[in-house]
């Protein structure tokens, strides 16, 4: 079978790899169809890897994907060959603490397919326990079958966030993820959104996806532009879907008295700095996002009745065979890539 490999820093190799097994009892082997890029995969390519997590060459990235059952391993029921499914890359053990809690996705001896040591999607065959598909509605393509995996991230991150009708909010970055955000604070009734964003393309899709003002954080302070269009208030949420050169502390700035600051970018580095006492004396809330937890049908959900409202993020796709110049045109967001979607 087909696999992409990251092998070395910014360098892919397409390899001919022995094709899978059969699935095993209450398994599935899938042929992915359609894999989005998603940012960590970025970081994995440009920086090596994500905080103190490193690449181990060769390794499989992708965990956006979408494709069609092959196969079916003993005792599993429900699908057929030929379904389409939508795959969730966590694979949790449901037997600790924190998954007897609730709390999957921070479960104790959680494995993540994409990182290091679990193999992702960039490949032609996988095969996944049952529980990790869900059905893919036949209204929606295979690209936006693969926004599920980051929408239910941003359906995670606003039971965190709270969004009430009528606040107001900041975005810091307008990529995939900062765009399904802006999507979801207007459907939560936010009276008022502020994109804030360096790349002209990605500042014009954030209007596209909802944002009512945007500002380009070259040209001029965001913190100073948000306080000036609220009188000094701020805003009542501020979410950092960016994470980088001071951003979190931009949105502990722009954010009022007694809001709340989401962080559900993922900084490069491994320690950042925060305005600790500013936070303080505001007496904000201040939460980190870890992927979703169960989200998946609710994002779903959302992309079936609201497929207009998502549709300008779906900007580019490439085969598998052009994985390098996919990665090094979103790496340098060219040609207004909002998603990039790898094909099969």
């Amino acid at each position: 079978m087909l696999v992409a490999e990251l092998s070395s820093p910014r360098q892919f190799h397409l390899t001919d790899a022995p094709s899978l097994s059969d699935p095993p009892a209450g398994e599935i082997q899938v042929a992915v169809k359609a894999v989005g890029i998603c940012g960590s995969d970025l970081h994995y390519f440009s920086d090596g890897g994500i905080g103190e997590t490193r690449c181990l060459y060769p390794m499989v990235l992708g965990h956006e994907p979408a494709g069609v059952v092959r196969k079916t391993g003993p005792g599993v029921t429900g699908w057929s060959v030929g379904d389409r499914a939508i795959l969730e890359p966590a694979l949790y053990c449901y037997h600790c603490e924190l998954c007897m809690t609730g709390h999957h996705n921070v479960c104790a001896n959680i494995r993540f397919m994409s990182m290091p040591a679990d193999p992702g999607f960039f490949r032609e065959l996988v095969n996944l326990p049952a529980r990790n598909l869900l059905a893919l509605p036949k209204t929606l393509s295979d690209s936006q079958g693969a926004l599920v995996e980051p929408l239910a991230v941003i359906v995670h991150s606003m039971q965190l966030a709270r969004p009430r009708p009528g606040e107001t909010a900041a975005v810091f970055g307008a990529g995939p993820i900062g765009l399904l955000t802006i999507a979801l604070l207007k459907l939560s009734g936010i009276h008022r959104i502020w994109s804030v964003e360096p790349v002209a393309a990605r500042r014009e899709l954030a209007r596209a996806m909802g944002a009512d003002a945007v500002i380009d954080p070259t040209a001029a302070d965001p913190v100073h532009e948000i306080l000036r269009d609220t009188s000094q208030r701020g805003v009542h949420l501020a979410i950092d879907c960016a994470a980088q050169a001071g951003t979190i502390n931009q949105c502990v700035y722009a954010a009022r008295n007694a809001g709340r600051v989401v962080v559900t970018g993922i900084p490069a580095q491994d320690h950042v700095n925060l305005a600790f006492h500013i936070m303080r004396r505001k007496e904000l809330a201040f939460y980190s996002v870890r992927r979703s937890n169960h989200d998946s049908e609710t994002a779903l959900r959302l992309l079936e009745s609201e497929p207009l409202r998502f549709s300008p993020l779906l900007t580019h796709e490439r085969p598998i065979s052009q994985i390098q110049s996919a990665f090094e045109m979103c790496e340098s967001h060219a040609d207004g890539v909002g998603k990039m979607t790898i094909r099969f």
